[in-house]
């Protein structure tokens, strides 16, 4: 049964890798695909895939968050796996370095300048990791010795951990390196870098270049200490520890920090083989270290590998033109379910998706909506471009994708224009009653006066991500302004919650007439979740409701604004069929033009 499960998704670990998730089961029941993919190892898609094998023949529960059934208890029993100890340090959890109360400032004040910063994008491997995880890898850094004083080299930084390490200087009192150096292709990110450390106290310098070059020669030998969290590949790998061992200083026990996202055993050893090929050695590995905010494939977290010069140590690395990301190495296609109508859809190269973040973005063809469920790897001889459920027989076959986003060494190319989307409709009873399945144990009602402490804080961290600096984020302010919009009317104010427990999301929807027209038209105004292992089934919960409220209303258009940087609230509009419509353009003056 264990190489029939592991057959099916074609899962490299094979038998031992469905044992893995079977004891990870056990162990943390009930468990969320995403809590056993940390546990594991095992990227998200896979882990669900293996569940969706598990379940057909009856060893896990449909009802989520998973639990083995009865079948599957005896099976565990049977296969010796019935223990249930954890031995994993509950203070740190694992990842051996705690931050500190005296850097609680710095955490704080990195998550502000997050919010604000240049947008991560997944098709080159961009995953921001969090602000705890900025922090905890400064702290590595001066456990490790490397800091304080000396040099610091980071190849690619769009985690930003140069401001990490400037911020966490000014929180205790100076700066605690000399030098700090970011090389990165991503004119946004440098400037971000430059304008924000300006006041900070730590010399910060920002070199433009293509890491797909060598370093230029003033760079070359000259730091003490190099950091970089590459494309998960092993190319990228190779190619931007090469360029950390360019610039370190000559001779052994120089320190290289290395982020790096799971993989399974034959890819993790084509890694290790580059880490060897340039005379590295490891001196420590943390796994579940670092933690992304939507690196969904890898359940968000990564290791955390602490390499050492040799005196063998030597980058022969020259210019490089070969493939570098995920996307540029992926070779098959595979099957995922739309779990709102059951349409089976093809992602990967050659599909009409090369990627589960555009079959979201898009939606699904036949239903408009989704969420997606990962099935069976597709074999070569299947893999032909997939037809879209939605056209006729007469239609003409898809049109091959379109050309990638290059990588982030190189400028990339503006998309085209979307086609309308489809009209919204309210889910069919089936659909509906699946979604309240996922978002359990929250359930949606009209808000009222006792919501409004906990609408405060989520309209100010609406606020926050959306304004930054200019954001009116004073939550009492906010419960103020809100309370007295219910005063008028309540309609179209809806809360997520667990029934006698303070509401965990928040959407409000009103309805508006065009002055111009007459027409009558829906507003949508809020959306905010909380932090949940479910977040994305209770946000889709509660934007049902508020489109359901529309539809009662006979309202026939909806409208919204977000703003450019909130990429999470764009995407939710993108899945439930909303096209850009207007662009609001903004012009900073400089202040002695004003007076």
């Amino acid at each position: 049964m264990l190489t029939e499960v592991a057959d099916a998704v074609r899962l490299q670990e094979g038998p031992p890798g469905v044992r893995s998730v079977l004891r990870a089961l056990r162990r943390l029941a009930p468990a969320s695909t995403k809590d056993i993919s940390r546990a594991t190892g095992l990227p998200v898609p896979i882990v669900a895939a293996l569940g969706n094998e598990l379940r057909r023949r009856g060893l896990l529960t449909e009802q989520r968050p998973s639990r083995l059934t009865p079948a599957g208890l005896d099976l565990v029993a049977r296969l010796g796996m019935d223990l249930t100890l954890d031995a994993t340090c509950t203070t740190c959890d694992g990842r051996e370095l705690v931050v500190p109360e005296v850097l609680d400032e710095a955490v704080r004040r990195l998550r502000a300048i997050m919010e604000t910063g240049p947008a991560a994008d997944m098709a080159i491997d961009q995953s921001h990791c969090t602000p705890e995880t900025k922090v905890r890898r400064v702290l590595a850094l001066l456990t490790a010795g490397a800091l304080p004083g000396g040099s610091l080299l980071l190849i690619g930084d769009d985690d930003l951990i140069s401001l990490a390490v400037a911020v966490v200087g000014d929180v205790l009192g100076g700066p605690i390196v000399e030098r700090v150096t970011v090389v990165d292709i991503s004119p946004e990110i440098l400037a971000y870098v430059q304008k924000v450390s300006a006041g900070l106290g730590t010399r910060v310098e920002t070199v433009e270049h293509d890491l797909r070059r060598p370093l230029p020669a003033d760079l070359h030998g000259g730091f003490d200490v190099a950091m970089t969290d590459p494309p998960y590949t092993p190319e990228g790998a190779r190619l931007f520890l090469s360029r950390a061992v360019e610039g370190l200083r000559p001779g052994p026990a120089h320190s290289v920090f290395f982020s790096f996202g799971g993989k399974s055993p034959d890819e993790m050893l084509e890694v290790q083989r580059e880490i060897m090929a340039l005379g590295l050695v490891t001196n420590g590995y943390i796994r579940n270290f670092n933690e992304y905010e939507g690196s969904g494939i890898l359940g968000g977290v990564g290791f955390f590998q602490h390499l050492l010069t040799t005196t063998s140590t030597a980058s022969r690395q020259g210019d490089y033109g070969g493939p570098l990301y995920t996307g540029d190495k992926r070779t098959r296609q595979r099957e995922y379910t739309c779990v709102a109508c059951a349409a089976e859809l093809r992602v990967g190269p050659g599909a009409r998706w090369t990627s589960v973040a555009a079959l979201r973005a898009d939606g699904c063809p036949q239903c408009g909506k989704g969420p997606f469920r990962p099935g069976r790897l597709v074999s070569v001889e299947e893999e032909t471009p997939a037809a879209d459920p939605t056209a006729s027989p007469a239609s003409a076959p898809n049109a091959p994708p379109a050309e990638g986003p290059a990588p982030s060494t190189a400028p990339t190319q503006a998309s085209t224009p979307t086609s309308p989307r489809p009209s919204w409709h309210p889910p069919a009873p089936e659909a509906r009653a699946a979604l309240a399945e996922r978002a359990q144990p929250y359930l949606t009602r009209q808000a009222d006066e006792r919501d409004l402490p906990a609408i405060g804080e989520f309209e100010a961290e609406i606020a926050r991500v959306s304004f930054g600096e200019d954001a009116v984020d004073d939550p009492a302010r906010w419960a103020s302004r809100l309370g007295r919009a219910m005063e008028k009317s309540k309609e179209g104010m809806i809360v997520a919650h667990r029934p006698g427990e303070p509401a965990v999301g928040w959407c409000w929807v009103s309805i508006n007439q065009n002055a111009m027209t007459g027409d009558r038209y829906a507003n949508f105004r809020s959306l905010a979740v909380a932090p949940l292992d479910n977040r994305a089934d209770v946000a889709e919960l509660l934007l049902t409701a508020g489109l359901e409220f529309c539809v009662a209303n006979g309202i026939t258009e909806v409208v919204g604004r977000v703003h450019v940087g909130n990429v999470p609230m764009r995407t939710v509009y993108r899945k439930f069929g909303f096209d850009p419509a207007t662009l609001t353009m903004k012009l900073r003056l400089a202040e002695e033009s004003a007076r």
